[in-house]
């Protein structure tokens, strides 16, 4: 098949993909997971039933795919804040806050929801690339004496994320943000 055409089957598989992930995830979120059907998912998206089979076997799949991307995406968006610029104590204020307000959105989902999402290893992996990615962070910032060198940037970095992760249970924006200080104040050099 010419170069051109394959593309064009690509976009369109990736159209209808983003379609159905999105649709689904709206659809559960107002109307909760076990009340979402395939049939209904195949209508809202504007496709066959046959051809969402196609794509996925189940509601669950199609969620779990659906949270596959936002990981990913918040991940791409915590990297371009590690990467951007500013020394590595204001890039790690950046990356703390965005992290703190992912997990404070994230908290929305329910515990049925909340249950399939964070069980498939997509999860341990993206939490594994954020340890290490705040760990060489924080090694930075301890090398330009902005973070503390008492402490290794391993511990560091799991500090940061279980106390970001209290995020999840606080109300306004102006509570995650002190939330963020009070941690940045845990990593600041003592003395």
């Amino acid at each position: 098949m010419p170069k051109l055409w394959n593309e064009t089957i690509e976009e369109h598989r990736r159209a209808v993909r983003d379609a159905v992930l999105e649709t689904t995830a709206a659809l559960v979120m107002e109307h909760g997971l076990r009340a979402v059907t395939m049939s209904k998912i195949a209508g809202e998206s504007g496709i066959g039933r046959a051809t969402l089979y196609k794509y996925f076997p189940d509601v669950e799949s199609i969620m779990v795919a659906w949270h596959e991307r936002q990981i990913s995406g918040h991940l791409h968006e915590l990297a371009e804040l590690r990467h951007g610029t500013g020394g590595p104590g204001e890039r790690l204020e950046r990356v703390l806050e965005a992290y703190a307000f992912i997990q404070q959105r994230r908290h929305g989902h329910g515990a049925e929801l909340g249950a399939l999402l964070h069980r498939g290893g997509h999860v341990a992996g993206a939490e594994q690339h954020l340890q290490h990615f705040l760990r060489e962070l924080l090694a930075e910032g301890a090398q330009a004496g902005d973070i503390r060198d008492d402490v290794s940037p391993d511990e560091l970095a799991s500090f940061c994320l279980h106390a970001l992760a209290a995020a999840g249970a606080l109300a306004s924006k102006s509570a995650v943000r002190r939330l963020v200080a009070v941690t940045l104040t845990g990593l600041r050099q003592p003395g």
